[in-house]
């Protein structure tokens, strides 16, 4: 047999041993192929969410399907709580190969659904279709970058991640705004697929070689049946919460029930032990994940509303006032990145949490029609810049925290945190809201702007997700164990 050169050494083994040559990097020739395949997917799916954001009031009018238009947000949402879960244990068992390949599959035969609907809930299927392809996805590529990567370039690599958001934010609005106007809202959904075999082809052949197979041969155990029987009433119980927020009616409160009664059993046994007490440790790196996301996501989803019904911009200027937030948390993501700064991750994250306080306090500060509008971009920039500090942060102290045998059940219950609190936030905020007078999002600027949220009903969604921005930077202080 041939001596190998030592510069074609396998992923693995240059991960196992923990990168002794400083001057390796994620796009050195051990981890090229592999980096730019999963940041192409990562890449493919921020394109979609900035994309389909655009076309979805069209697809929902033209289907006669207004009525049902949040579902086709939270009908990706809850399915992909399950696809979380059923990667988590996945990827333990078997490797993150058959999870991403399925979950990148999964993701495209969603859109071809939603692209040929005939009918809104068919429009509804396919969003759920694609919420469990994004579930399985997300933790899949959170299990590569543990097995893959050493822990030196896994900041590196996380950092690449938020930066494949950039393009997307700014690019997508526009690009799925004039397909929408020349070719019809459906090929926003249909053109997406096609890009699919990019990162297939890229990353797939590097993961099998690097990545693929159980943690230990221990690992390769049956499915826990009770861990799934869970995945599925969180994210029934999400649904019914969604619904019964957004019904707000005597009889909403039944399926409220039932959703809250789902919910807790599914999230105590779903989550690290004494993740709600901020326990030490590797529980408060995964309340802080859904703290953050949770405060920072609820208060973005109206900071478009509260421009268009209350300072009478257009839906497209008020969503380009949130463009420049891409480029941010990709800083601030390259920032928590240098290793120099490894030391002061901690304090890092307390200073990102308190900007993300800061951002949204301010935000509603154009309520006041002397404050230019303006002041939303610059705050929502340091917002993100705040994010990214934060939530690449929790994703590398977290792999910094799990045995390798557990990196998918820690990497799902993560992304549960994180979706699960956006769900719960929104629904509590968005309950509020509309209890104080806030406006229904209309189908164009001029009817937005004639349905006049109060302001009090923006102030009971700014308000409340800062003080929980607040509570984040608490959490920060508890990360390591002492």
């Amino acid at each position: 047999m041939a001596a190998l050169d030592p510069r074609d050494a396998d992923v693995t083994d240059v991960a196992r041993s923990g990168s002794p040559d400083d001057t390796v990097g994620v796009l050195s020739r051990p981890y090229r192929a592999l980096s730019i395949g999963i940041v192409s997917v990562v890449l493919l799916i921020a394109f979609e969410a900035t994309a389909v954001g655009t076309a979805m009031p069209v697809a929902a009018r033209e289907l006669d399907g207004l009525s049902l238009y949040a579902f086709a947000f939270s009908g990706y949402f809850t399915t992909s709580l399950f696809g979380m879960v059923l990667a988590g244990q996945w990827s333990d068992r078997g490797g993150p190969l058959g999870s991403l390949a399925c979950g990148i599959g999964a993701f495209a035969a969603g859109l071809l659904l939603a692209g040929t609907a005939g009918s809104m809930w068919q429009f509804i299927l396919g969003r759920a279709v694609q919420g469990l392809g994004g579930g399985l996805v997300i933790v899949a590529l959170y299990v590569v970058v543990g097995r893959a990567y050493p822990e030196r370039l896994r900041p590196a690599i996380m950092a690449a991640f938020a930066a494949g958001w950039v393009v997307p934010s700014v690019v997508g609005p526009l690009a799925s705004g004039a397909v929408t106007e020349q070719l019809g809202w459906r090929w926003v959904f249909l053109g997406i697929p096609v890009l699919v075999v990019f990162p297939l082809a890229l990353a797939l052949p590097s993961i099998r070689r690097s990545a693929d197979g159980p943690a230990e041969p221990a690992d390769a155990a049956p499915f826990d049946v009770r861990r799934l029987r869970l995945a599925f009433g969180i994210s029934l119980g999400a649904g019914l919460l969604q619904y019964a927020a957004q019904d707000l009616s005597p009889l909403s409160l039944l399926p409220g029930a039932v959703g809250a009664a789902l919910l807790v059993p599914a999230v105590l046994g779903l989550l690290p032990r004494g993740t709600y007490r901020a326990a030490r440790g590797l529980p408060s790196v995964v309340l802080l994940r859904g703290v953050a996301a949770g405060a920072f996501i609820t208060a973005e989803s109206f900071v478009p509303l509260m421009l268009v019904t209350q300072r009478g911009l257009s839906p497209t200027l008020a969503g380009f006032s949130l463009a420049a937030g891409g480029g941010t948390w990709a800083l601030g993501s390259y920032v928590q990145s240098r290793p120099r700064l490894e030391p002061h991750r901690e304090r890092l994250m307390t200073l990102g949490m308190v900007v993300v306080a800061a951002a949204i306090v301010a935000a509603p500060s154009v309520l006041i029609h002397s404050v230019p509008v303006w002041t939303v971009a610059v705050a929502w920039g340091f917002g993100c810049f705040g994010m990214g500090l934060v939530i690449s942060s929790t994703s590398v102290l977290l792999l910094q925290l799990s045995a390798p045998e557990e990196a998918g059940a820690n990497s799902a219950a993560l992304q549960i945190s994180d979706g699960l609190s956006n769900v719960i936030l929104l629904s509590a905020v968005g309950a509020a809201f509309a209890a104080l007078g806030g406006g229904s999002i209309a189908p164009s600027a001029t009817e937005a702007s004639a349905a006049g949220s109060h302001p009090a009903a923006f102030a009971a969604v700014f308000l409340p997700m800062t003080a929980v921005a607040l509570v984040g930077a608490w959490v920060t202080t508890r990360l390591r164990a002492r």
